[in-house]
């Protein structure tokens, strides 16, 4: 007789989840088992936050629903950190973690499972009962996909072990998108007749409406610009500039600073994307779905609340065939920061990091997707590396954590098999997150993990500044070349640009072995980006 658990992973795998991740434990070798044998493809991960980190980076990089599972208790607690970045990225993910049973009060296991999820974010569910398993997973499942929410579905031990009670499965109808009030649609529009000068700027909410965005930029005369999640929206126009805010070239600050009209289209507009609101100088208007979003970080002029395709398209309608210039008076030139000169500080045994960028940018394939981890450096890979369009780079950085970017990394090179994956990290984070080192080897992934090694976390370094005792923050140097061949990948240590003809090998092939490459970088001082965010 089938099982409880055994249905609802029958069930997860009839509503359309695409690939689960996950640790088996006790509590969750039924269920997970039951996803496989539905046809989800599976991947045992080194670690619960890997884990976790890699559904979040898969459902991202491919806009399909994936699953993590997970033991009880400790399982759960090990992904917090994971569970947290996805859902303060309003990440779509489903979260099947075992439960204590309801009478086991002091079983070693059991913690508040329901508190914990909510305290992060997080969309709290659970399977209450055999007669209604089938409902509670569907509900959990359109919560996760119809809401754009990460959910956490308890499945209690002794609801998984009683006699399954099957139901019909309905696939709940997905909701029509949000259309913008007629008033708010005439206000935007007439913004952007009045603006001589509009920037729109894209967020997470805006990666389905490129072709809406370019459509009304082109009308309204709008340069184009992104936060970094959704960094390559807009990477073939000619009136792109690139990511707005921390990692902006000069140039493209400017541009975006000396807009009249910026339009925030499904983006926070935060800190990190203005500059702390220094680059809005103009009017400002902001399209989301959720009206708590306006003015959040800055002041907003003007909150329209509605789907951004679907706002893009009625505002266009208003405006008609007519277009204007606006911004695009001249070509908006060189707005990448690798075409900016700077002074190159390598040395005979450290390599600048920007130096360092460039040369990959140009050795690597240009069909890639950039994975980045948290941490000092992590502006180079953002603002170096280029990439194709907005599933080339996968950016967990809600919350801040570092560690995650390996992980991260697996997800998005599994969701995107046809492009080669480059995982950008520091040493602080490789060494964090190694685990999952093993789980790249072992699939075979042909990955590129690229380690910028200052042997620190530059965070600090530069937060307390030099004249404070560092000690805690500073490391012996640590052959990580070595400990990535130990672990089966092709590992080389960079010190000069002569030692990335390592690179071009790789490159060649056969890629079937990951390769690590420990970039012994110099001291920036703290990076600029960095320098910017705790000026």
């Amino acid at each position: 007789m089938r099982t409880t658990a055994e249905l609802v992973g029958a069930t997860l795998a009839d509503l359309g989840v695409a690939q689960a991740f996950g640790v088996v434990g006790s509590g969750n070798f039924v269920v997970t088992n039951a996803l496989r044998a539905g046809g989800v493809p599976y991947v045992a991960a080194r670690h619960e936050c890997g884990a976790t980190v890699m559904a979040d980076a898969y459902a991202r990089m491919s806009d399909r629903l994936a699953a993590a599972t997970l033991h009880q208790g400790c399982g759960l607690t090990n992904a917090m950190t994971g569970i947290t970045e996805a859902a303060k990225s309003r990440t779509p993910l489903l979260v099947v973690t075992a439960d204590t049973a309801g009478a086991a009060v002091t079983a070693n296991f059991r913690i508040d499972q329901d508190a914990a999820v909510r305290a992060v974010g997080a969309v709290a569910e659970r399977v209450h009962a055999p007669e209604s398993a089938v409902a509670d997973t569907v509900r959990a499942y359109r919560t996760a996909v119809h809401e754009r929410r990460t959910v956490v579905l308890s499945l209690p031990l002794d609801v998984q072990a009683a006699p399954a009670v099957p139901a019909p499965v309905r696939l709940p109808d997905a909701p029509r998108p949000v259309r913008p009030h007629a008033d708010g649609v005439a206000a935007l529009a007439e913004a952007l007749r009045q603006a001589r000068r509009p920037v729109f700027v894209a967020g997470r909410g805006a990666r389905h409406a490129g072709a809406e965005l370019r459509a009304l930029a082109d009308a309204a005369g709008a340069l184009l610009a992104t936060s970094a999640v959704a960094h390559g929206l807009f990477a073939d126009s000619p009136w792109s500039v690139g990511i707005s805010g921390g990692f902006a070239s000069p140039r493209t600050a400017s541009l975006v600073a000396g807009a009249d009209l910026v339009v925030g289209w499904g983006c926070a507009l935060n800190r990190w994307t203005t500059r702390r609101g220094e680059l809005l100088g103009g009017t400002v208007a902001q399209v989301d779905l959720d009206p708590a979003a306006f003015g959040a970080h800055n002041r907003v002029d003007l909150g329209v609340v509605g789907d951004v395709a679907q706002t893009a398209r009625d505002v266009l309608g208003v405006l008609g065939g007519s277009a204007q210039d606006g911004y695009r008076t001249s070509p908006v030139g060189a707005v990448r920061l690798r075409d900016e000169p700077f002074d190159d500080r390598s040395t005979s045994d450290r390599i600048d990091p920007r130096t360092l960028s460039v040369r990959l940018d140009d050795l690597l394939p240009a069909d890639r997707v950039v994975a980045v981890d948290s941490g000092n450096f992590m502006g180079y890979p953002s603002a170096y590396l280029s990439v194709p369009d907005q599933y080339g780079f996968c950016f967990t950085q809600a919350f801040q954590s570092i560690g995650l970017g390996l992980a991260t990394a697996v997800g998005a090179a599994l969701a995107r098999p046809d492009r080669t994956t480059v995982a950008a990290l520091g040493d602080g984070g490789f060494l964090m997150g190694i685990a999952e080192l093993e789980t790249v080897t072992r699939l075979g992934i042909p990955m590129v993990v690229v380690v910028y090694d200052d042997a620190a976390y530059g965070a600090e370094i530069h937060h307390f500044g030099a004249d404070a005792d560092l000690t805690t923050v500073t490391f012996p140097d640590t052959d990580l070349a070595a400990i990535a061949r130990g672990f089966g990948a092709t590992g080389v240590t960079v010190r000069t640009t002569a030692d990335l003809d390592a690179v071009t090998t790789w490159c060649d092939g056969p890629r079937d072995r990951p390769l690590v490459i420990d970039a012994k970088i110099t001291n920036d001082g703290g990076s600029w980006w960095l320098a910017e965010a705790f000026r």
